[in-house]
């Protein structure tokens, strides 16, 4: 079906080509659009349109009272100084080191809310768009830019703004999928070229490789997995060799997924939903996954209102969800955002995929952590939350914990049954005092096995 123009006529390869070349500026001129007292979608992750930012801050005096709403962003951020107070403010839909200070400080705004909620958000008018600042790749013959490396909100955002803006990078991946907008929404284009923002990957230890061997031990072959940041996601990778016919269903692509794809343990031959395709909301890495992702119809990149809906992941059997956290209480409530009460980053799409894998048939939802953190300076299994901590993840949604000391089955358990399950996975050089915390509460009986209590 060919686009066609607000006339309703089909539009020809020229028109197209004459449309775009109409909405061409430079980066002075598409900042210049944007008036004070507005709202502003910035695309985020490796999308994060930082040319068109600095524009944008560049004009401060001339503004005030300008919202930036966005997930994570990366790269050099132009509104970080307390001077943008007045000016510009961000409302902060997951939390990272671009805005942690400004957010913990009061010059910004925290939004809790699960990935797959985030584009109801513009398409509810919740949060009514004036502009979409987006970086997309180059137009094919069509008239169709790709959102590339993040679909997560970014079309709700580009379909509901009063006027959306795109910065196109010849290096931004052209995605297949659910990825695609015709340039007839766009106010206006800017032409960049620039590098993609990449994430360096920090080596796994000996703990991480033990809490890989634990989740491994989980999955079976033809499971679907999600995977998330970090060292223990490639740990857990790294601990599959043998496993046959994975399948993938997550929010973000990584370099491990990739090189699962290479070892030939994936395939999604068994998937029950889109059987065969890499599913995803974004991409982040290396330079050389989005060369990997270019073009590639392994991969169906989709918004995360149906890629992290826990009714479509639930649709998948046999998924494994792995998730982490910061710290997790004797009774199962996780804590994920904050570290008491200073937001650290965000809900995401965790709740999301526990509860999809909870739903799914032959599912398993896991939450993996280490025991410690700083060289064993505290405890990541805590008798109590610190005050004022986010519960992300319920006890009532809590299935599997994961530390390098063993698996803990938490669902269906009573408190009780909870709290020994996670003292014997905690470190330990933290299991009496964990187990004198219980006994307090009530959460064992003076008679548990192996414990003296205290005087």
């Amino acid at each position: 079906m060919n686009p066609t123009s607000r006339t309703g006529k089909a539009l020809r390869r020229s028109d197209v080509e004459r449309l775009y070349d109409s909405k061409l500026v430079d980066l002075e001129g598409a900042a210049a659009l944007v008036q004070s007292g507005s709202r502003v979608y910035i695309s985020g992750n490796a999308a994060t349109p930082t040319p068109l930012l600095q524009a944008l801050a560049a004009r401060k005096d001339q503004l005030e009272g300008v919202e930036l709403v966005h997930v994570l962003q990366l790269g050099f951020d132009p509104f970080s100084s307390p001077d943008m107070e007045g000016h510009f403010r961000r409302r902060s839909l997951f939390v990272g080191p671009a805005d942690r200070e400004a957010v913990q400080q009061g010059r910004a705004d925290y939004v809790p809310v699960s990935l797959h909620q985030i584009p109801w958000l513009f398409k509810r008018k919740i949060l009514p768009l004036d502009y979409a600042l987006v970086q997309v790749s180059p137009p094919d013959e069509f008239g169709f830019v790709s959102l590339g490396v993040e679909v997560i909100a970014t079309r709700a955002a580009v379909e509901t703004a009063k006027k959306a803006i795109g910065l196109v990078n010849p290096r931004m991946p052209r995605t297949l999928g659910d990825t695609f907008v015709h340039v007839s929404k766009f106010a206006a284009f800017i032409e960049h070229e620039m590098d993609l923002p990449t994430l360096e990957r920090d080596p796994f230890g000996e703990v991480e490789a033990q809490i890989g061997k634990y989740v491994a031990e989980l999955i079976d072959d033809g499971c679907t997995l999600q995977l998330g940041i970090g060292a223990i996601p490639d740990a857990v990778l790294a601990n599959l060799e043998g496993r046959q016919d994975l399948g993938i269903h997550t929010e973000m692509i990584s370099d491990g997924v990739m090189e699962a794809l290479e070892r030939g343990l994936v395939s999604g031959s068994r998937k029950t939903l889109l059987p065969g395709k890499v599913v995803g909301t974004f991409v982040l890495g290396s330079e050389r996954l989005y060369r990997f992702v270019h073009n590639n119809p392994l991969f169906e990149m989709r918004p995360a209102d149906w890629v992290n809906n826990p009714f479509n992941i639930a649709r998948n059997d046999q998924m494994v969800a792995i998730n982490s956290a910061l710290e997790i209480d004797l009774t199962g409530q996780v804590c994920s955002d904050s570290i008491g009460t200073r937001i650290y980053s965000g809900f995401g799409g965790q709740l999301d995929f526990i509860r999809g894998a909870a739903a799914s048939q032959g599912g398993k939802p896991i939450i993996a952590l280490p025991s410690s953190g700083k060289n064993q300076a505290f405890s990541k299994i805590v008798p109590q939350l610190k005050p004022g901590a986010g519960v992300v993840t319920t006890r009532a949604d809590v299935h599997y914990v994961v530390t390098e000391y063993g698996v803990a089955d938490l669902f269906g358990k009573s408190l009780r049954e909870r709290a020994r399950a996670l003292i014997a996975i905690a470190h330990p050089h933290f299991r009496e005092e964990l187990s004198q915390a219980a006994l307090e509460r009530g959460l064992l009986p003076r008679a548990y096995p192996g414990f003296t209590p205290q005087a």
